[in-house]
């Protein structure tokens, strides 16, 4: 060992992000275990290293006795005191117990040793980062594609976007680059396991909050989000200044904001509603682009009744139902839909305290 090995050490430790501590660690183990794999080793020997000029020795505690009976443990007066003039017995000294042409073996251990930590330290590095950005969002080169799992190229390690978490409509290639949502991160043997998505609903709110600086300063809030990923989204937004337009903010200037985001997403249709602390109020928003004559809201039960004009029936009920499914998870809250007509013919369409009518929602489209 030597200055050159201090300098190599350092080198390699800036190269792989590594603090020298781990590597310099490894060595003194490295250099133990090589030690105790000698003839006649002192298992209780620990080493000295001088992590400023790289030499080293094999150091061994002995209890100073008139006649040896265990060498291991024991050294000689007379030894002794070679080594220090003022030991008497039952004093402690450190002895020097490196053997001879022990460094060849040292090496060989050692680098073996030095390789493993060194995968492990980046393996370390890798998942501390990466796992405190769970539920963030990444930019990642598609890498290879084995069965339907997809592995995308993070530049120091790869994550895995399952079939379970692909939008059905999207086709992927590789070299294509595509944003995914951090869902979870776990520690392995072999390194971190990064899970990523394209369908959870984060995915929305990140995108969101990345293109629009309101939502970003928090003077916008998005309240909800509720996805049916490839086709259709919803999200929930409010304004904590009255001068800011929240759904307007996160359109944008002819729309280009939203356009965005849907772009990024090959297509999926986002509806921006208002959130209101009024369940009947944020219903009906919800149910945007549909109008709403009115909604009785039940809160014990969460769930409502909502009422609209006969034409307005199958865009707020939606295709395959899916204008209303996505309202109800945006609100959390059960939502039945019925015409004026049915709701006459019911006998359901009447006054009442918790009724909210469409005075209420003004002629916003």
């Amino acid at each position: 060992m030597s200055q050159e090995l201090v300098q190599a050490v350092l080198a390699v430790t800036k190269q792989k992000g590594v603090a020298p501590e781990i590597i310099f660690d490894s060595l003194e183990v490295a250099l133990l275990q090589a030690y105790r794999k000698e003839v006649g080793a002192n298992q209780e020997a620990y080493i000295y290293f001088n992590r400023e000029t790289g030499d080293y020795k094999v150091l061994a505690k002995k209890t100073v006795v008139d006649t040896p009976e265990n060498e291991e443990v024991e050294i000689a007066l007379a030894d002794a005191r070679q080594l220090d003039k003022r030991m008497e017995i039952g004093d402690i000294i450190e002895v020097n117990v490196t053997p001879k042409n022990f460094g060849r073996s040292a090496a060989h251990t050692a680098k073996q040793l030095l390789i493993q930590r060194l995968k492990e330290a980046e393996r370390n590095i890798v998942y501390d980062e990466y796992s405190s950005r769970e539920g963030d969002i990444l930019t990642g080169l598609v890498e290879r594609i084995e069965g339907r799992n997809v592995f995308i190229n993070l530049g120091k390690t790869e994550a895995i976007l399952p079939i379970s978490e692909q939008i059905p409509s999207e086709s992927y290639a590789v070299g294509d680059r595509i944003k995914c949502y951090i869902v979870e991160v776990k520690k392995t043997t072999k390194g971190p396991q990064i899970m990523i998505s394209r369908t959870h609903p984060g995915l929305l709110k990140r995108l969101f909050e990345l293109e629009v600086p309101e939502i970003a300063e928090g003077t916008v809030e998005l309240k909800s989000v509720a996805r049916e990923p490839g086709m259709r989204s919803k999200i929930a937004v409010v304004s904590r200044e009255e001068e800011v337009d929240a759904v307007g903010a996160c359109v944008g200037p002819k729309g280009q904001r939203v356009q965005n985001i849907v772009d990024e997403l090959n297509g999926e249709k986002i509806d921006i509603v208002k959130w209101d602390e009024d369940p009947a109020v944020y219903i009906a928003n919800a149910l945007s682009p549909a109008k709403v004559v009115s909604v009785v809201a039940r809160d014990e039960e969460k769930t409502s009744s909502v009422v609209v004009p006969d034409y307005q029936l199958s865009l707020a009920i939606g295709k395959a139902g899916q204008n209303a499914r996505l309202a109800a998870k945006l609100t959390n809250w059960k939502i039945d839909i019925k015409s004026e007509t049915q709701a006459a013919e019911a006998g359901e369409y009447v006054e009442s305290d918790d009724m909210i009518s469409l005075d209420a929602f003004g002629d916003e489209d």
